[in-house]
């Protein structure tokens, strides 16, 4: 492997690296999924019309705030509550913002936004788990951290 800059490249070819950086990624697209698809769900079906990025930004909050709560319940079977809400909070927010980023995206691009369709939901999840996966795979390789 050569060296850059004083750190050893990354391997970008381990198939482990890659199946445990999926596994944290779709865990994270879970929680995320369900704040973010829940909350434009519920203004589309409830009728609430608010401005389309109000909608997007506020679910975007959610989907930060339900990943957050299921890393925290998937973390307590491991360590005490605390340790598991600081262990979830001190997660890349990076990774979790893009994952939103991607998703709200392809909602509006297909959709004009705010508005979940039987065939918009497998793009939008398809984005979201794509977009932080190279990141995620980067952080175990090279930081060893993981969120699960």
């Amino acid at each position: 492997m050569a060296a850059i800059a004083g750190r050893a490249a990354i391997d970008w070819r381990c198939r482990r690296t890659w199946r445990a950086a999926s596994r944290n990624t779709a865990w994270c697209l879970a929680g995320c999924a369900i704040g973010d698809l829940g909350t434009i769900a519920f203004f589309q079906f409830a009728g609430i019309s608010w401005p389309t990025l109000a909608i997007m930004t506020l679910a975007i909050v959610n989907g930060l705030a339900t990943s957050i709560a299921l890393e925290t319940c998937v973390l307590v079977r491991q360590m005490d509550l605390g340790t598991a809400f600081r262990t979830a909070i001190g997660m890349s927010f990076l990774s979790m913002i893009a994952m939103e980023t991607a998703m709200n995206a392809v909602d509006v691009a297909l959709t004009g936004g705010a508005l979940l369709t039987w065939w918009v939901l497998p793009a939008m999840l398809l984005a979201g788990f794509v977009t932080p996966l190279p990141y995620n795979y980067w952080r175990l390789k090279a930081l060893g951290r993981s969120c699960h």
